[in-house]
């Protein structure tokens, strides 16, 4: 079950962390609507150590399936969204924006609705066996300043697409980019 608690506070508090080079910041989760059985999780993750880092995976019980994603647009202009295999390098000093429109957290088959104000757990997995336990505040009305045309419907269930949006059901699932060096 998803805790409640305040989602400025959530917003603006660093995540307490077992590693300490890795600083979690600036982290919500949305879904297209209060029902969709998917959601993404969008924060900056920073390097503070003196070696690489990789985020490798994530999981949460708020859901069945808990994946690293990106999307771009191919060639033709169509968007296409899939797993980033590898996992995510982050430099030493440097940190990695998972944002709307590129990397993020997908979760699928979500256990509950995702209430504005409730917080989700999440576990960031690093490829040296460390993991970062997070709560995730819901925010489903914010907008990233990145936002845009390249910002995608994770699926609402409904159906109903706009321009610039795609619902996740039906996305090209097919080799997906790591594009660490974006921010």
């Amino acid at each position: 079950m998803f805790r409640t608690f305040l989602v400025a506070a959530a917003l603006a508090a660093t995540a307490t962390l077992a590693n300490a080079e890795i600083r979690v910041s600036d982290a919500y989760i949305r879904s297209a609507t209060p029902v969709s059985p998917t959601g993404a999780a969008f924060m900056v993750i920073e390097n503070t150590g003196a070696a690489p880092m990789r985020l490798t995976g994530a999981a949460s019980e708020a859901a069945a399936r808990v994946e690293l994603h990106s999307h771009s647009e191919d060639a033709s202009g169509m968007m296409v969204m899939g797993e980033i295999e590898g996992g995510i390098e982050i430099a030493p000093g440097a940190s990695h924006r998972l944002a709307r429109g590129g990397d993020h957290v997908m979760f699928m088959g979500l256990a509950d609705a995702l209430e504005e104000g409730a917080s989700v757990p999440l576990t960031l997995i690093f490829e040296d066996g460390s993991e970062v336990a997070l709560e995730v505040p819901v925010d489903r009305e914010r907008q990233d300043a990145h936002g845009g045309h390249g910002e995608m419907d994770h699926g609402s269930g409904d159906g109903a697409m706009g321009h610039g949006e795609m619902d996740h059901g039906g996305m090209d699932h097919g080799a997906a980019k790591d594009d660490s060096a974006k921010e």
